[in-house]
């Protein structure tokens, strides 16, 4: 595998009960790029991001940063550089915003940089910063989605994979959330974004891959999939 490939996914298939949701389905993240996986509810989406973070078990093979994540527990992904912002958010309410982003920092001893990473998503969420000590679960939907992301960045993630960031919010904070998407890969983090709001994911991304049923059914760069009719018919509302 290229060294330029963070996350190469090669015929991944997941199932539940006995049920397939995920039907051999194969992809590359190169790194530094924002790649998206579009499709409607049920497309096999979520299961994806579920079995790379290693929430759910798959067959297939899964290589992160040059590594096969088959059998990685959850927990050791996290250690390699892989975060998973999960769909709903995922945080602990009862937790202040301070303590929620102190979490994945609990076994590092590099006081001071833990320091400067939580300074760093301050400066990309100063919102989180005005409410460092209030309760999580009190936050709008759009401030606990900023608390999911830069959670994720307290983690040193080089790999983010996002969730439906834009379920519930505002137009206005779903275009404030992708302008810190495309802000944090810019700083160099590699995402792999999951969306049904295709026409912002598809302007964000590099690349785009896009699922019906569990399947792979077109692929490109994200700019060309944009002007292509199938996507626009199925996923844009044109």
């Amino acid at each position: 595998m290229s060294a330029d490939i963070h996350l190469d996914v090669r015929d991944l298939r997941v199932q539940y009960d006995g049920i397939r949701a995920v039907h051999g389905v194969s992809f590359s993240v190169p790194r530094g790029e924002i790649v998206t996986l579009i499709g409607a509810n049920g497309a096999g989406k979520t299961s994806i991001l579920r079995a790379l973070s290693g929430m759910v078990a798959y067959d297939g093979t899964v290589t992160f940063a040059g590594r096969d994540l088959h059998g990685v527990p959850a927990h050791k992904i996290v250690g390699l550089g892989m975060a998973h912002v999960p769909e709903g958010r995922g945080i602990f309410g009862n937790l202040t915003v301070r303590e929620n982003l102190q979490l994945p920092t609990w076994q590092r001893h590099d006081r001071l940089e833990v320091a400067q990473d939580l300074a760093r998503v301050l400066r990309l969420f100063p919102r989180l910063g005005e409410r460092l000590e209030q309760t999580s679960g009190t936050l709008s939907g759009g401030e606990q989605q900023m608390l999911a992301v830069g959670r994720a960045l307290m983690s040193r993630a080089s790999l983010v994979l996002l969730d439906e960031p834009s379920m519930g919010l505002s137009p206005r904070l779903v275009r404030e959330i992708f302008a810190i998407i495309e802000e944090i890969n810019r700083a160099g983090t590699t995402v792999l974004l999951v969306e049904q709001n295709a026409n912002m994911a598809l302007h964000v991304a590099a690349r785009a891959f896009v699922l019906e049923t569990g399947r792979v059914i077109l692929s490109g760069p994200a700019r060309e999939l944009l002007g292509d009719p199938r996507v626009r018919d199925a996923y844009l509302g044109a």
